[in-house]
């Protein structure tokens, strides 16, 4: 357990290190600017290194669910509960998020605790962080576009579309199944499957945030679609279209 801690703890240095240079080297930015470039990696790498344990290395998640730590799911983990003390802590002390994320937060790192304590189970908390962290990149992006003022463009367009569709498909479809294998099966501890549980409603919190911004942004196209064709139609002037 003593070597888990501390890499954990090397992990954590690492990130606030890795922070604390972006702000050196971003001084006319915003603390927040250097956190989201933090996040940004992090959201990059750990996609990539859980994206190959859960993928290839194995074992598969929705089979071997509370199966034994693997080394590379521990590192993968240890890794990723580092980042997120870190970012906690810096939420807590700017107060830039809601409740839902704070909440999302610390059930993210209850959970990593208490798999790498219990030594089981990080093949579906592995999975789990796969399936959040993969749209997490998309969702930094947004900010940077926006910024820098080159979001109402069409990388913005694109950027939301994969943004909005991954975090369905995987988050939401990929995460049920993760969840169905991990509550009917026997292995994984109570509490795990009723934090799990509670994570997979937060993603439902935040799936409800993103449909009503989905649907703001079909009624802005659609008024602005509507006034386009309105302002570009003939006039009629007793019974005649009027020249342009």
């Amino acid at each position: 357990m003593v070597p888990i801690v501390l890499e954990v703890t090397c992990s954590l240095v690492a990130w606030l290190f890795l922070y604390v240079c972006f702000c050196y080297w971003n001084q006319h930015r915003s603390y927040e600017w250097s956190c989201r470039l933090v996040t940004l990696l992090h959201g990059a790498i750990v996609t990539c290194l859980s994206g190959y344990v859960a993928l290839s290395d194995g074992p598969w998640p929705l089979t071997h669910a509370g199966s034994p730590n693997t080394s590379l799911q521990i590192h993968v983990l240890s890794l990723t509960l580092g980042y997120f003390i870190f970012d906690l802590g810096w939420c807590l002390y700017f107060q830039t998020e809601g409740d839902l994320m704070l909440l999302h937060h610390t059930l993210s790192i209850c959970g990593m605790i208490m798999v790498l304590g219990l030594g089981k189970s990080a093949t579906e908390v592995n999975a789990v962080v796969f399936v959040s962290e993969i749209t997490n990149p998309l969702l930094q992006t947004r900010w940077f576009l926006r910024e820098m003022g080159r979001y109402h463009t069409l990388l913005g367009e694109v950027v939301d579309f994969f943004f909005v569709f991954l975090f369905l498909v995987l988050r939401i479809m990929g995460g049920a199944l993760i969840m169905y294998a991990m509550v009917t099966s026997p292995d994984p501890s109570w509490l795990l499957k009723a934090g799990g549980l509670a994570m997979y409603i937060v993603s439902l919190g935040f799936m409800v945030e993103i449909c009503h911004f989905v649907r703001r942004k079909m009624l802005k196209k659609y008024r602005s679609w509507t006034s386009l064709r309105s302002v570009n139609a003939p006039v009629k002037t007793n019974g005649h279209l009027t020249a342009h």
